[in-house]
């Protein structure tokens, strides 16, 4: 049996754009998205570049970083399952 999935979108995770990124777990969908926001800056989209250097920063500052982190996943529990 599959285990029942979530969506949340790059917005939702402080992105610029509705791509939804899928997952069991609010790790996997940030992971995703994550990759989303790899992906844009390789390609040069100025518009996620913010999000991706405020991914990149985050890390460097614990407290914000668990902040966002807890928030996320709060989030994500309250999501309908599809």
């Amino acid at each position: 049996m599959t285990a029942p999935t979530k969506t949340m979108t790059c917005r939702d995770l402080g992105g610029p754009c509705d791509l939804e990124h899928e997952g069991t777990t609010a790790d996997e969908v940030i992971n995703a998205q994550d990759r989303h926001l790899k992906e844009a800056e390789r390609a040069g989209d100025a518009g996620h570049q913010e999000a991706r250097d405020a991914m990149k920063g985050r890390w460097r500052h614990p407290k914000r970083s668990l902040d966002w982190y807890n928030g996320v996943k709060r989030a994500f529990a309250e999501r309908p399952v599809r």
